[in-house]
């Protein structure tokens, strides 16, 4: 399913938004991915469109700190948990779309999903919400934790 996502991504990044689930299914069949992949993406993307303003309050104002539950200890790993409450403190993203991010993460069911793959969900919530992206923001979610860059 991540290289759906990732596929998206880079399809689409141009154009705002991606087609409806329909034509997105046929493109991404014609694309080469199997029926299997292409519902979870689907199914994955269309329960992130559900995550809107009704779905949260508009902002949470809190200065106190996020703790896990016991599952998402289990399904985002410690790494992934960490960045992910540094982009927050960073203001990279808000307390609502953290929220956002752990429950696209916890929906896949996945244990220890690593920092690679939350830095992914992250891209793909936050260009759902916000279409219009720092190009550096997109730069540090899209680079490996393996890769090394001289400035």
């Amino acid at each position: 399913m991540f290289e759906i996502l990732m596929y998206l991504f880079e399809s689409y990044i141009d154009a705002g938004s991606y087609p409806a689930p329909d034509k997105l299914s046929r493109k991404l069949s014609a694309a080469g991915f199997e029926g299997e992949d292409i519902d979870e993406a689907l199914t994955w993307l269309s329960a992130l469109r559900l995550q809107n303003s009704d779905s949260y309050p508009a902002i949470l104002e809190h200065s106190g700190m996020r703790f896990f539950a016991d599952l998402e200890f289990q399904l985002i790993g410690a790494e992934a948990r960490q960045f992910l409450l540094f982009a927050e403190q960073q203001k990279m993203i808000s307390a609502i779309e953290r929220e956002i991010i752990i429950d696209r993460a916890l929906a896949l069911q996945q244990k220890d999903l690593g920092l690679d793959k939350l830095k992914l969900i992250m891209l793909i919530v936050l260009w759902d919400r916000h279409q219009d992206l720092s190009p550096l923001l997109i730069e540090e979610l899209l680079v490996p934790i393996t890769s090394t860059q001289l400035h």
